[in-house]
């Protein structure tokens, strides 16, 4: 199994950036997927997560600002994060929405001005 994130970077806050996951190795169709994100000092915690049905949960914090998506016929998920805050600096991670998968290197997203 790989998940390969990407589209990370460096954006001042109030702005956007869009993230992918490339999947692979895994049955993505029928899988439930989801981001993971990791700050300085701190423990990965869950983002959002998206079922093979697009049912949808999002973490507090990211409600109204994030949109979790998926393109079964390209095996990518996505996320889109709009109005970023410095605190929605970290590494981010995709896997499979009980985190079964060996984790990959993540791409990194930094809020500042």
């Amino acid at each position: 199994v790989q998940l390969q994130a990407s589209g990370g970077g460096l954006v001042q806050p109030g702005g956007s950036l869009r993230l992918s996951c490339a999947a692979s190795g895994v049955d993505f169709r029928v899988s439930a997927m989801g981001w993971y994100r990791q700050a300085p000092g701190g423990q990965r915690e869950l983002v959002a997560i998206i079922s093979s049905s697009n049912h949808i949960i999002y973490v507090d914090s990211v409600k109204g600002r994030f949109t979790i998506s998926r393109d079964n016929a390209k095996n990518t998920m996505y996320l889109q994060m709009n109005s970023l805050k410095p605190e929605d600096t970290a590494v981010y991670y995709c896997n499979h929405a009980t985190g079964r998968y060996s984790w990959g290197q993540g791409t990194q997203v930094t809020v500042s001005s």
